[in-house]
């Protein structure tokens, strides 16, 4: 519906905002505004419901078609993660080659059209499956039991602080037990906590009273073990933002910085908003040698089913994101260097340097997401709760989004803070010869390592569930 929306809006001419007007060299355009504007952001949020209902849902929808009961089931869980990135990066691909040339050429409505037309043709193909799919039935919303387990404790608590005679004595539940249980009708067996309830993170042991504050907020001992570990992971999720604002310079400088060189290929000339087709292209290599090539290999040497841990995983991609801000601040060091030497500082022609420098941190960060957004599901997915699967699940595009507003707010205080002390901001005009962007990515570079520092921490302490591998 976003698409179709985007697609109408493109195509009409009445919908479309007033063309640009050349003043003394200077283009003069009127954005849209009324009910061209709601149409337009309409169909942007429309398409972001969409997606994000998509990329939350199907993740672990494919994952829980595997028998995490069996070895060789978990191993092919863990192998669908990979190829389900693979498969992000062959949509990437196309989008980035055919769709941007498209659009470039014949037009956005063309490119908006192919995109709605691909979404309409996966939906019978998807249905087509239906027979086959192993579906767990909903059993009610995480976030309740989640927002039920705060509460009681809090609660409890200023209770406790109100009354001298407050007796603390554990809820027991019949739903609790030692024994396994099917969940829906997805044959996956879950080891349901005993009614004594762990010395981890005892602030929440106050949501178990016999005598609670308010009835309507009794929970259970296997309700609160599934917040505890949802409160473990919390920590890794956070530790995996600050790549994702690092993945946000894909998208933003660095196509501006390839937009200042040298584009062509021979007789092609490259358009900017290709460039991610670098990482995309890599990704879609070392997804399938990670798999076949270096799991096995790790298995073997760790004598371990994983061969590499889900943290491990997440690790290598922090520091490869890292190592990728430091290429992107030298690259950029080079760049300046060549418009200085070629006298082209305040020009707008391309500098005689070829883009493919900028293609070193496209690789490096294309690496970095693939070890981390597939490290990131498998790890949400199998340490979370079966009843919680699917919302820590999403916290792999949640960080991704957080990611990308975090980079947008650490631009505007860096310009800020710039603009304060040295009346003139890092990265703002239209020059880029003129932006410090390279203090800017050498500032992300020292952020990525203080937040791999904290990722070490938690890392470092964290036990995987007994629902993991």
């Amino acid at each position: 519906m976003g698409l179709l929306l985007l697609t109408v809006q493109a195509h009409t001419r009445s919908l479309k905002p007033p063309t640009c007007v050349l003043e003394d060299g200077i283009a003069s355009c009127r954005e849209d505004e009324g009910g061209k504007a709601v149409m337009l952001f309409a169909g942007l949020y429309i398409v972001a419901l969409g997606v994000g209902g998509i990329k939350g849902s199907l993740a672990p929808h494919g994952a829980e078609q595997y028998d995490e009961t069996t070895q060789l089931g978990r191993k092919q869980r863990s192998a669908f993660f990979n190829y389900y990135v693979f498969c992000l990066s062959c949509g990437a691909l196309i989008a980035v080659t055919f769709v941007v040339w498209i659009e470039d050429n014949k037009g956005w409505q063309w490119g908006f059209g192919i995109s709605t037309a691909t979404i309409l043709l996966s939906i019978p193909i998807f249905l087509l499956g239906s027979p086959f799919y192993r579906n767990k039935i909903p059993t009610g919303s995480p976030l309740t039991t989640i927002f039920k387990v705060l509460t009681a404790a809090i609660f409890n608590t200023c209770k406790s602080k109100n009354s001298s005679n407050a007796v603390t004595e554990v809820h027991s539940s019949p739903t609790c037990s030692n024994e396994s249980r099917d969940e829906g009708n997805s044959n996956v067996k879950e080891k349901v906590p005993s009614q004594k309830p762990t010395e981890d993170i005892k602030f929440l042991n106050r949501a178990l009273r016999n005598n609670p504050a308010y009835p309507i907020v009794q929970c259970t001992v296997k309700e609160v073990e599934e917040v505890k570990i949802v409160v473990k992971i919390f920590p890794i999720f956070m530790s995996t933002i600050m790549l994702n604002c690092c993945l946000a310079q894909l998208s933003t400088f660095s196509v501006q910085q390839a937009a200042t060189m040298n584009t062509k290929l021979g007789s092609l000339k490259v358009p900017p908003a290709s460039l991610p087709v670098f990482p995309v292209i890599f990704i879609l290599i070392l997804a399938p040698v990670y798999n076949h090539v270096i799991i096995p290999f790790a298995r073997k040497v760790t004598k371990t089913e994983m061969g590499i841990t889900h943290l491990q995983r997440i690790g290598t991609g922090l520091i490869l994101s890292i190592v990728a801000m430091a290429v992107a601040a030298l690259v950029e060091i080079k760049r300046k260097r060549v418009a200085v030497n070629s006298g082209l500082v305040n020009s707008s022609e391309p500098l005689p340097i070829t883009f493919l420098w900028v293609a070193l941190q496209y690789l490096f960060l294309g690496s970095a997401d693939l070890f981390t957004l597939a490290g990131m599901m498998e790890f949400f997915f199998t340490d979370a709760p079966l009843s919680m699967r699917s919302l820590a699940t999403s916290l792999s595009w949640a960080s991704l989004a957080m990611g990308y507003y975090f980079s947008t707010v650490l631009v505007s205080i860096v310009n800020n803070i710039t603009s304060t002390y040295r009346h003139t901001p890092w990265l703002f005009g239209s020059n880029l010869n003129h932006y410090h962007l390279e203090r800017f990515y050498w500032l992300m570079c020292i952020l990525g390592g203080l937040n791999f520092l904290h990722f070490l921490f938690w890392a470092a302490r964290y036990k995987y569930s007994s629902t993991g591998p």
